[in-house]
Formats: structure tokens, C-alpha cells, sequence
């Protein structure tokens, strides 16, 4: 009888470790300001989402760095705009702007990076863009993501 309060208390700490799911994107960027990736799917059942950024150009950060960046598509223009006002050290994004869901750092030729996010912070049915925020690229390397 003792271990039947047990038992009971594993299965609920298991239970929701097991539905979680992990979903995981690869995006090149390089010295031309071109992603290789111009839309994401993330599907409903992921509950977070793994971008790994990788810059296959040979530049350093500050002469041609990359980032990933995610906003809703509507505020892809102004947070871009304010990121070109930012410093390099601050990843040309506003420190703590709401707008942004999610970002990596600034990486130069040869690096890699990745950030995780919440999927929670994504609803079905609202447009995301993502696109990189060095002064100007936006306007090349930009892309979509849908949720669900």
C-alpha cells in the first residue's frame, strides 16, 4: 500500500516530460547577407523551438555579423529601424524591446549560435518574420515563421 502513493507521484512527474517536444531549425547565413532558410514551420506540438544560427562567410561580426531575430511580421520594420540606432554590443536591438520574441547574438564568419524559446510565446494564426538586425541586412535576409 505504501508504494501505491508512490508509483502515483513518478507517473505525474513523468507525465509531462513526456509530452514535450523539442523541434529544432538550422539556418546558414553568410558574406553575400543571404539566410539559406526563408520560412520555418514550427508544428503544434512542439513546445519550444531550437534556432541554430551558423555563419558560413569568412567577415568578422562587426564587418558583416549575422543574427536571427523574430518579431511579429508587423513589427519586423520598426524593431529593425530601432536596431540600427543600437550598438554592436547590444546585438543592434533595442535592450529589453518587448517586440522581439526571440534572438542570437551577433556572430561572424566561421561561428555558430543558438537561441530557445518558448512555443507558448507563439499563437496559431499570427504572422512572424525573422531577419537579422546588422544595420541594413534586414532587407535581405528576412523570412517567415508559422506556428501550428
Amino acid at each position: 500500500m505504501k508504494t501505491l502513493p508512490i508509483l502515483i507521484l513518478l507517473t505525474a512527474t513523468i507525465a509531462p516530460a513526456a509530452s514535450a517536444r523539442t523541434c529544432t531549425f538550422t539556418i546558414n547565413s553568410n558574406d553575400q547577407m543571404r539566410f539559406d532558410t526563408t520560412a520555418i514551420n514550427v508544428a503544434p506540438d512542439c513546445t519550444e523551438a531550437v534556432v541554430t544560427l551558423h555563419h558560413t562567410g569568412t567577415l568578422s561580426a562587426k564587418a558583416m555579423g549575422h543574427n536571427w531575430v523574430l518579431t511579429r511580421s508587423a513589427d519586423l520594420q520598426p524593431v529593425a529601424m530601432a536596431g540600427m540606432r543600437a550598438r554592436f554590443e547590444d546585438d543592434y536591438l533595442p535592450p529589453g524591446d518587448p517586440r522581439v520574441i526571440a534572438h542570437t547574438k551577433l556572430i561572424g564568419g566561421g561561428q555558430t549560435t543558438s537561441v530557445r524559446f518558448s512555443t507558448k510565446l507563439l499563437r496559431k494564426g499570427q504572422a512572424y518574420s525573422f531577419f537579422c538586425s546588422f544595420p541594413g541586412h534586414f532587407a535581405l535576409m528576412r523570412g517567415t515563421l508559422s506556428f501550428g
